[in-house]
């Protein structure tokens, strides 16, 4: 039975981070630099998952029904700022998943996170940054079998998702930054003060 009271605390958490991140696209303010502000939401969020998993487990279907499990994956996806619970998120998100309990691609975008964070090739191609010839790209490990991966767990083809979220990131406005060079030295620098490198 669905425990509605985690589902709405959890939902609470996923609609915060939707809104600050449209605040900051309104803005102009989402591309470029990690705002402050984001930052913090993502901190707390991950925190207060980190204290529902503590007492109550990962909150599968079983939990929060699908809409609550989104929003729990979306608070452990963008939990960037604390390495240590992202880890821990996955490791749980991969027992649910082996336990029918969750979507399996939510355990495999936030892996492919957490190596993007480690500065890592990703396995299922879902976290996108700029290339030297300013396009969206990634950088991917055993790219000749990524769609039978991708397909594994529930994703669309390679292609078809890269190009749609070129889309997406144009209609909002991103662009590549005008110092690439300058824009990875300060994502290298992140990476080692927040601890994933």
């Amino acid at each position: 039975m669905t425990n509605q009271v985690l589902r709405d605390g959890l939902e609470a958490m996923a609609a915060r981070d939707r809104e600050t991140r449209a605040r900051l696209l309104a803005e102009g303010a989402l591309y470029g630099d990690y705002a402050e502000v984001m930052a913090r939401v993502h901190r707390e969020n991950a925190e207060a998952l980190a204290a529902l998993v503590a007492a109550h487990g990962w909150p599968g279907i079983a939990l929060v029904g699908l809409e609550g499990c989104r929003a729990a994956w979306l608070v452990a996806q963008h939990a960037i700022v604390t390495p240590a619970l992202q880890r821990h998120f996955l490791a749980c998100l991969r027992r649910a998943a082996d336990g029918g309990d969750v979507p399996e691609r939510q355990w495999a975008m936030l892996e492919d996170r957490i190596r993007f964070n480690e500065g890592r090739p990703q396995r299922f191609g879902t976290v996108l940054d700029w290339n030297d010839d300013g396009e969206l790209d990634c950088e991917i490990e055993d790219a000749e079998r990524v769609d039978e991966r991708r397909a594994a767990v529930g994703l669309p083809p390679f292609a078809e998702a890269l190009a749609a979220h070129r889309a997406e990131v144009a209609a909002e406005g991103g662009a590549a930054p005008d110092d690439l060079a300058d824009y990875r030295r300060r994502a290298e620098n992140w990476a080692r003060e927040t601890g994933w490198r």
